[in-house]
């Protein structure tokens, strides 16, 4: 290939599709017809002798060529764009809509901070939530139903920071804060003047948190290695129905210490330490390389890392720890 003799409009195309993943969305995306978008892509692969993007069921998959030149193309671009036309963004005139995924008590606990900004900096400015059902929300980011997600998603983070594949280089992430695993029960459970031993934890009868519905999780992960089970009587999706139901009943929960006051009803329940050792719970901040760049996106990012900084308390003095192991 004669470097000199490349149309570099092709490599903008080339970039676009790379970052949809999809012919259609790509184009749209550049105000192209579909067929130019292909045509376009012909002539690139005629120009590499590779065929870079193949066509799937779910879109096109690029090939390892198309995955080691992607990188370099990305950052040229991105560098021109910026030297050419510097992105501006003035909250105050912006007219946009973000479309978040976060668990119900995440909201819970950032959205109002969220909301008085956009009343007092951003009046333009329109959010939507989305229910976080996975710990995987990369199709979500990929497939444009959604333009954040910030959540727990141990999972995901630990591939992102691995081996990149055409999914992950697409992905990017931000870690918020991290926090920590405790037992939680109602004020007058039968365990709740009693020290929290192991066996008296598998012994007690079980609410997990499940975003899937599935009755296993972390907590059922760390016992199996000790032959140990726990019986999980109910699962919920909602950290505030796991909340109300343990506060009017004798099952017990597993729940991050930050997220207990979301609940509603934590003047009704204790926690306490875990008989065992659990990973920290690090929340984080997911979106897609097509949002990477945009000035609404990036003040979107900013202020959520900012609202971290500025209103969680790991610790909440209202809330009633009893630590009473042994």
């Amino acid at each position: 290939m004669n470097f000199s003799n490349l149309d570099l409009n092709l490599l903008r195309i080339f970039d676009a599709v790379m970052v949809e993943q999809n012919l259609t969305r790509a184009a749209d995306k550049l105000a192209m017809t579909q067929p130019a978008v292909s045509n376009a892509l012909k002539r690139l692969r005629y120009a590499f002798n590779d065929d870079l993007l193949i066509r799937t069921a779910f879109g096109v998959k690029p090939t390892s060529r198309a995955e080691r030149i992607w990188p370099a193309v990305r950052e040229a671009l991105s560098n021109l764009e910026a030297a050419i036309a510097p992105p501006t963004f003035d909250p105050a005139k912006a007219v946009v809509t973000f479309r978040m995924a976060m668990a119900d008590s995440t909201a819970a606990y950032w959205l109002p901070y969220l909301v008085r900004e956009i009343e007092q900096c951003a009046p333009g400015i329109n959010a939507q939530m989305v229910p976080l059902i996975t710990r995987d929300p990369r199709p979500s980011l990929l497939h444009g139903d959604i333009d954040i997600a910030v959540g727990f998603f141990p999972g995901v983070v630990s591939q992102l920071s691995g081996v990149q594949t055409s999914i992950n280089n697409t992905i990017h992430h931000n870690s918020l804060y991290s926090g920590r695993y405790v037992c939680v029960m109602r004020k007058d459970h039968p365990l709740a003047n009693k020290p929290l031993t192991i066996e008296s934890y598998c012994n007690a009868q079980h609410l997990l948190v499940s975003f899937s519905g599935r009755a296993h999780g972390l907590i059922d992960e760390i016992l199996a290695p000790m032959q140990l089970q726990r019986r999980i009587v109910l699962t919920v999706n909602q950290f505030f129905t796991a909340g109300k139901v343990v506060a009017n009943s004798n099952l017990i929960t597993v729940l991050p210490q930050h997220l207990i006051s979301s609940t509603g009803v934590k003047k009704r329940l204790i926690w306490k330490e875990l008989p065992f050792s659990t990973p920290a719970v690090n929340v984080d901040m997911l979106w897609h390389e097509r949002e990477a760049g945009d000035p609404a996106h990036k003040w979107l990012r900013d202020n959520l890392i900012s609202l971290v900084d500025q209103t969680l308390t790991l610790e909440d003095p209202l809330f009633e720890h009893q630590n009473l192991l042994p």
